[in-house]
């Protein structure tokens, strides 16, 4: 990867340089069967598209903060990748209450309408698929992403030193990294878990905190590599992991 990287933007453009083609997230649900294989340049697509929407259809502007309801899933990687785009605050279970935005799964809409900005409900069904009708208050994701542009260019260049996540810390609270700091994070948890280009890391781990993210995304991002990420993996037994493990040619499990 490249060593001028500084913020999550960057290590995705490095790694659309390096190989669009190759896996980036593959993405299980154990509840639903869905599975789901995004390679960088759809994973960039979606990014570019979700960064569209938020710069555009929400008005949002660097520095502000979008609450994420949502959970370790595919589109909360895209979000995370887009907030990094604009230069806004991805804040993973924040308070939307105090949020400028706010984007929340089928299972957080009420909360979510705590915040006064911009609301979109993501359905998180197979696929991406819309809601039905749009929850009350809310704009759905599904219906406002498909028209947006497949090329992201934001109006104020992303300082690196300026908060780019919010996530939970083993306290209990909540710890703000900056791009720079959360690219040296990943580099050394990547590091630490001797992942490499190519690797494939499966991680089963709730986006609650800084592990956990990291496993599930920035980690193999920042290494050139690629992660199986699995929600509701406690619903498979030790001998169907295993074959995932096998077919999946996980290298490494989180």
């Amino acid at each position: 990867m490249n060593a001028s990287d500084r913020t999550p933007a960057d290590l995705l453009r490095s790694a659309l340089a390096a190989d669009p083609a190759r896996p980036l997230v593959t993405y299980y649900d154990d509840a639903t069967g869905e599975r789901v294989e995004l390679s960088v340049a759809t994973f960039a697509n979606w990014v570019a598209k979700t960064a569209n929407l938020l710069q555009d259809g929400l008005s949002a502007e660097p520095g502000e903060r979008v609450a994420l309801l949502l959970p370790a899933h595919w589109q909360t990687a895209v979000w995370l990748l887009a907030c990094a785009s604009v230069g806004v605050v991805a804040d993973l279970d924040g308070d939307p209450a105090s949020a400028d935005h706010v984007v929340a799964g089928p299972d957080r809409l009420d909360e979510g309408l705590a915040c006064a900005g911009g609301r979109l409900a993501l359905s998180l069904a197979p696929l991406g698929r819309r809601f039905p009708a749009p929850p009350a208050g809310y704009d759905d994701y599904a219906v406002e992403v498909p028209s947006q542009g497949d090329r992201f260019a934001p109006y104020a260049p992303v300082d690196p030193d300026a908060p780019a996540l919010a996530v939970r810390d083993a306290a209990g609270g909540h710890t703000e990294l900056t791009g720079a700091d959360l690219v040296a994070r990943a580099r050394r948890d990547a590091a630490r878990r001797g992942l490499a280009p190519g690797s494939r890391l499966l991680s089963g781990l709730p986006w609650q905190d800084w592990d956990g993210v990291s496993a599930g995304l920035y980690a193999p991002l920042a290494a050139g590599g690629s992660v199986v990420l699995c929600r509701h993996l406690d619903r498979l037994s030790p001998e169907e992991l295993d074959r995932r493990t096998a077919t999946e040619r996980v290298t490494d499990r989180a």
